[in-house]
């Protein structure tokens, strides 16, 4: 909640946590989502991400999965479910079968997966298997199309043959299906978005992600029911499944997260900020920061770019976000580079550009007889994108805690 809520407590991303390897930290992490969330009104959350990190060309799946290694992530996601559900919120494992092969971002244009069937279900597959074998609540489906798995080339949202027979048939899966958002060109495939969300509920879908019109979504919808497009036994079936589920999630007496669970919190964001090349080297007492915003789309309100330079203030330092290095700053330059693979960012690292500025700042640095250390905001695999940088800290994302938790490690 942390990302989206401004007063609630932060945490690094999925990917960080999983590395840490250590089980307690993820149940931890998600009782402590869960309670931010009741506390908030709250009773169900879109998470956690159930795609696998595949392909180093894929522009979508970025820190917010839970890593590479099947196995360990379905673990990951049924600990994460389960102690979230027992918090009384519902979780929702997403994008099933999986984006992390995917080449494209569903979010922005049609994107195609061409593993075949028996490589998904052995490997992309394990975390839903898993999580229907749990009961998870609720599951998302991909926007993406899976010839593998069905042969007319539907979005996983519109997909009978992988929503009905698949998760529902073979997974045995008893939860709430979701689409993806129905303004995803991936989930569109071409038409509108009445005619993707009534082939989204016929294929097997409970609930509609974000519609944009949704007095004219409604108005299909009814219209497709009262044609006979959509089956009645089949719509009473899903009404049953959202009665269900509602009351299951009702609202009723939470437990408020403690001061010890905010202070673990910090403490597990800090453990993670770590050099991936280079060292650590002194910034202060007068810093120098140099914001790089990787491409200009998706990117967050300006407040929460300038929580380093807050956080770097509170501690003593004297921080000033400047366009390049002054000739009156200390020590090294902290260049703080935001960005990557992320949903709507349509690139799977840095673009040209965000490489140039990085190169250009550090070829000012030397001239001026100064080092730089990159915050890379980010995966750590990202640093090899950014060869001329030699000291390079990692902290994951860009996110509020993520930022703090770097300026108190510099500091």
């Amino acid at each position: 909640p942390g990302s989206a809520f401004a007063d609630a407590t932060g945490l690094p991303p999925l990917a960080a946590l999983a590395a840490l390897r250590d089980r307690d930290v993820i149940r931890r992490a998600a009782r402590l989502t869960a309670r931010e969330l009741r506390a908030l009104g709250l009773n169900w959350a879109l998470g956690p991400a159930g795609d696998l990190e595949r392909d180093p060309a894929n522009p979508c799946v970025g820190a917010d999965t839970f890593g590479s290694d099947a196995q360990r992530a379905a673990e990951h996601v049924v600990e994460w479910c389960d102690t979230a559900q027992a918090e009384g919120v519902l979780t929702c494992v997403r994008r099933f079968p999986g984006l992390g092969r995917a080449t494209a971002d569903p979010a922005l244009a049609s994107a195609v997966v061409t593993a075949d069937a028996a490589t998904l279900w052995g490997d992309d597959l394990l975390t839903f298997r898993a999580a229907a074998d749990a009961g998870v609540a609720s599951i998302q489906a991909a926007g993406a199309a899976y010839p593998g798995l069905d042969r007319a080339g539907h979005a996983a949202s519109r997909s009978r043959p992988m929503l009905t027979e698949l998760l529902r048939g073979e997974l045995g899966f008893e939860g709430l299906v979701v689409s993806e958002a129905l303004d995803a060109p991936g989930l569109r495939q071409g038409g509108d978005e009445a005619t993707a969300a009534i082939a989204a509920l016929a294929a097997g879908c409970d609930l509609l992600l974000a519609p944009y019109d949704l007095h004219g979504v409604l108005e299909a919808v009814e219209a497709a029911a009262d044609g006979g497009l959509l089956a009645p036994a089949e719509l009473a079936a899903s009404r049953r499944r959202r009665d269900f589920w509602a009351g299951w999630a009702a609202p009723g007496a939470g437990r408020e997260p403690t001061l010890e669970d905010v202070l673990w919190a910090r403490q597990c964001a800090d453990t993670l900020v770590h050099p991936v090349r280079g060292v650590l080297a002194n910034i202060g007492p007068v810093v120098d920061v140099i914001q790089v915003e990787d491409g200009a789309a998706g990117a967050p309100a300006g407040p929460v770019r300038d929580a380093l330079v807050r956080a770097l203030a509170a501690l003593g330092l004297k921080p000033r976000s400047v366009a390049g290095p002054t000739a009156d700053g200390e020590g090294a330059v902290l260049l703080a580079l935001h960005g990557g693979p992320r949903a709507g960012a349509g690139r799977a690292g840095y673009d040209e550009g965000t490489q140039r500025r990085v190169a250009q700042v550090i070829a000012e640095a030397r001239l001026a007889r100064r080092s730089v250390v990159v915050a890379l905001f980010g995966p750590p695999r990202l640093a090899a994108a950014i060869p001329e940088a030699t000291n390079v800290v990692c902290a994951w994302s860009g996110s509020r805690a993520m930022q703090e938790s770097l300026a108190r490690r510099l500091a």
